[in-house]
């Protein structure tokens, strides 16, 4: 065995299920059981574990929470393994195991390999693990989007390649025609925006402030309003430390100190620690020199022109209706001029960057249309061979006549790109309008599925689909949910026998109500409820033997012992080994 299997789940409080634990072959299982009894659920396990939405309606009734766990061998070469270990999870003997929990107020978790991840974790892995498909599917697959996806997933690297060029190419268009319209439509209110900031931008170039000048000029303002108060103090403060030399009877602190040096100096010699002191009286003199110098300095340098003063007042004035404006500082004000510069450069080319846009936005549209050409070629190749893969795919599956095509077509759009000589709508997956097409028998016209397909011949064509898919790209796990409805007779039998085909590659699981169906597979479950309506441990089992038997009797007739019931059943598995 060499793809990833699902060996079992388990779940609890889910719906009607009070705690199963859910067998799964390798190869294909039928579920199987009567209406209600929660075969259902087996899908909605396993879409939980793989990332679904959380719905707390789902957990039973009287429980705080819905648990689903599940184990699924995983080899160690696989892509799944290696993005489980990127997201901290660890295998346990070559399987990977997974849990999801569900509250009853809405909450979940998800764990793998003992890990707690983010839900979009399991969803990356569902990519590569499990294809689910249920009646839900179907109606999805009538979609025209829908149908387009599948033949580009079909079509593979011959699609994929011009789709992301033509992808890039579409984005950069939008962000052009945006910027493009904004320009245009703006055209009025840019031209206004750009007056006011050349005003602006004129009004702080004739002040011309420079940077720190506010500060600079009020520290200037506050000394030259106080000229004479600071001068009387620094004379007054310089006399007291060096009198005036021309007064022999004045006693200052440089005098004082010079008369504890000498005194020092004297003896110093007779003692160390003296000797210390007067070294540092000296340096006080020294100190007391430096500072009466200064003082005298500052006090005939110091300026108190009332004239400097009115003009350093009016400049303070000029920088306030700035900053009023324009910012609350002076270095505000030159960072909303860089600014308004900048913007006002991008303002006034704007007739040049239209130009520019315009040339751009022409360019890309003819990319694009050269692109969305490729894609349609592309996708009309892939759609010759898909059609016709599942068209053989329906022959096996009781619609011998039956035949499949795709309609790829345009919108003729004079707004649009030029595709095939014609302008056509274009969107962000190209100009192609996809639709597939079902002739059910000979001499019928192709007609949409939507409309030319039954209930039994749309289960049929999304299953041929998905076995042409699992040619060209397999999953290792196909879930189906009562795929087979509306179907019967020998149409049933073929379902089954190419369910069972499928199963030779890949592990099936299929929820049926169709004992021609469950005949073919490998290993049946039957999902029983008790009396008080709960589906226990014990209620879903494998069958063997007579057990089987007696429920494909059921499933037929309704009736487990009816003799004629009983050996139509032997009659299926017979034919289903003998098929194998």
């Amino acid at each position: 065995m060499v793809w990833d299997v699902l060996e079992e789940m388990r779940i609890r409080s889910l719906g009607v299920i009070d705690d199963a634990v859910v067998e799964l072959s390798p190869g294909f299982t039928a579920v199987t059981g009567e209406t209600g009894a929660g075969k259902t659920m087996v899908v909605t396990s396993l879409g939980l574990l793989l990332g679904g939405r959380a719905d707390p309606a789902l957990v039973r009734i009287g429980a705080r929470n819905a648990v689903v766990e599940g184990r699924i061998a995983v080899p160690e070469a696989a892509s799944a393994a290696a993005r489980a270990e990127e997201a901290g999870a660890e295998l346990d003997d070559g399987a990977l195991l997974i849990s999801r929990t569900v509250s009853a107020e809405g909450r979940s978790r998800a764990h793998l390999g003992g890990r707690s991840v983010p839900v979009g974790v399991l969803a990356e892995l569902a990519d590569e693990l499990v294809a689910v498909h249920g009646q839900t599917d179907q109606q999805g697959l009538l979609k025209p989007a829908r149908q387009r996806q599948a033949l580009d997933r079909y079509a593979g690297e011959a699609v994929a390649g011009p789709l992301a060029r033509y992808t890039e190419a579409y984005r950069r268009l939008r962000a052009v025609a945006v910027e493009l319209e904004e320009i245009t439509t703006r055209a009025r209110e840019r031209a206004q925006e750009a007056d006011l900031l050349r005003y602006g931008l004129d009004e702080i170039a004739a002040v011309a402030p420079r940077p720190g000048e506010d500060r600079e000029l009020a520290e200037e303002a506050e000394r030259l309003g106080h000229a004479e108060a600071l001068a009387s103090a620094a004379t007054v403060a310089h006399a007291a430390l060096a009198a005036d030399p021309e007064d022999p009877e004045g006693v200052d602190a440089s005098t004082l100190v010079a008369g504890a040096r000498r005194a020092l100096d004297a003896v110093r010699s007779h003692d160390p620690a003296l000797s210390a002191l007067a070294e540092r009286i000296g340096e006080i003199g020294i100190l007391l020199g430096d500072v009466a110098g200064e003082l005298a300095g500052y006090a005939d340098d110091l300026d108190a022109d009332p004239l400097r003063l009115a003009a350093v007042e009016e400049r303070r004035a000029a920088l306030t209706a700035l900053t009023r404006k324009y910012g609350e500082d002076v270095a505000a004000v030159l960072e909303w001029a860089e600014t308004g510069a900048a913007r006002l450069t991008e303002l006034d080319g704007d007739d040049e960057r239209t130009g520019e846009l315009t040339a751009e936005r022409d360019a890309l549209r003819a990319e694009l249309g050269g692109l969305a050409q490729a894609l349609t070629d592309a996708r009309t190749e892939a759609a010759e061979r898909f059609a016709g893969a599942v068209t053989a795919e329906l022959a096996s599956l009781a619609m011998p006549h039956a035949r499949v095509s795709f309609a790829i077509r345009q919108t003729e759009d004079p707004e649009g790109v030029e595709v095939g000589g014609r302008a056509v709508a274009y969107g962000p997956s190209g100009a192609d309008e996809v639709e597939l097409l079902l002739a059910p028998h000979p001499g019928a016209p192709p007609r949409p599925i939507a409309k030319g397909a039954s209930g039994g011949e749309l289960s049929r064509v999304m299953l041929a689909v998905e076995v042409v898919f699992a040619g060209t790209d397999p999953v290792p796990t196909y879930l189906f949910d009562e795929v087979d409805a509306g179907v019967g007779g020998k149409a049933a039998v073929e379902i089954g026998r190419r369910l069972a085909r499928l199963a030779r590659t890949a592990q099936v699981v299929v929820v049926t109500h169709l004992p021609q169906v469950a005949a073919f597979a490998d290993r049946q479950l039957l999902v029983e409820k008790t009396n008080d309506g709960s589906v226990t441990r014990s209620g879903v089992k494998v069958l063997e033997g007579e057990e089987r038997v007696r429920e494909l009797s059921r499933m037929l007739a309704g009736q487990e012992d009816s003799e004629t019931a009983r050996a139509h059943a032997e009659e299926l598995l017979a034919a289903a080994r003998a098929d194998a």
